[in-house]
């Protein structure tokens, strides 16, 4: 049996020319999610060597696999940054100074990946001494998303410090897909950072963690309110966490405004809209637990039925 495919193609062509502000039609070419996220790919592999390749590098293969990797995500990067230029650039800038700013950005941006790899290895450690079921740093790399979370963010976070168009969204979003984390690439984490269990997890744009930071899933540094949109673009919108503060499971801090102070220790599930200060302690009141014994269990279970 044959599909109506014309009177279908009418319906979307028609549908098109009444709902224009979700096509992209006659204009330049968008950057490719496919290949931002191949991209992003190659940059672990260039981050962790060894870690995340179907064969074994040995030293001696280092160099020229190394140049040949960056060579490649140089390229690779240049033609998306370019396209997110010519897309989102200031007031939308020529092909050809499009592509001078891409070469420039991407530059600066893969000279800066030693230095991201300084704070990915404090990041490594921060989850092996964090976690006493890691049985090695190995182990941390390959199989906590955690790790594959903050590097894609700090390598985003470089790209959206140079004002690089859409890239460090795309990069992010991969990455919160893939781990349940969503960290904005605007946010700013210093060293020694970890999220045991990573899921849920959210840190807005404006958000700032000091160093020795440690949140467990579902925590929210969130804004207070999104009612004004557009007009809040660039304010201080998501909480402070100053050194050595510890976050406990879906406790949720609101404000641009909000500060919690170093050393300070928020419980589980504790909603707060306010600054703490250093050394404190945030736990919920008045929370009844009531354990039932086996036989009063199945009566209140009968009684419900």
């Amino acid at each position: 049996m044959n599909y109506p495919v014309t009177e279908m193609t009418q319906a979307l062509l028609g549908s098109y020319r009444r709902h224009g502000g979700i096509n992209h039609l006659d204009g330049v070419n968008l950057p490719s999610r496919a290949r931002v996220e191949d991209i992003t790919k190659d940059l672990l592999r260039l981050v962790f060597p060894g870690f995340f390749d179907d064969r074994i590098i040995h030293s001696s293969e280092l160099p020229a696999e190394t140049a040949l990797l960056l060579d490649s995500v140089a390229g690779r990067l240049e033609d998306e940054l370019d396209k997110a230029f010519q897309s989102f650039g200031a007031s939308g800038e020529k092909a050809k100074d499009a592509r001078r700013t891409a070469h420039s950005l991407v530059s600066e941006f893969l000279r800066q990946l030693p230095q991201v790899r300084e704070m990915l290895q404090t990041d490594v450690e921060a989850a092996f001494q964090g976690d006493p079921a890691a049985r090695n740093r190995e182990e941390v790399i390959l199989a906590y998303p955690f790790i594959e979370a903050i590097t894609v963010h700090r390598l985003a976070h470089e790209l959206h410090g140079r004002n690089a168009p859409l890239l460090p969204r795309i990069m992010s979003e991969w990455a919160h897909s893939r781990t349940g984390m969503d960290i904005h690439p605007g946010a700013r984490i210093r060293s020694h950072f970890f999220v045991d269990h990573c899921t849920g997890t959210v840190i807005g744009e404006t958000a700032e963690i000091g160093n020795h930071v440690k949140l467990y899933q579902g925590v929210g540094l969130v804004a207070r309110s999104l009612a004004a949109g557009q007009a809040l673009r660039g304010q201080k919108r998501h909480p402070t966490l100053e050194d050595r503060v510890t976050i406990y499971a879906n406790a949720t801090i609101v404000g641009g405004d909000t500060v919690i102070g170093a050393g300070s220790t928020v419980g589980a599930n504790v909603f707060l809209m306010h600054s703490i200060p250093p050394e404190s302690l945030v736990l919920m009141e008045d929370i009844k637990v009531r354990v039932m014994p086996k036989r009063e269990r199945i009566v209140a279970v009968d009684y419900q039925i």
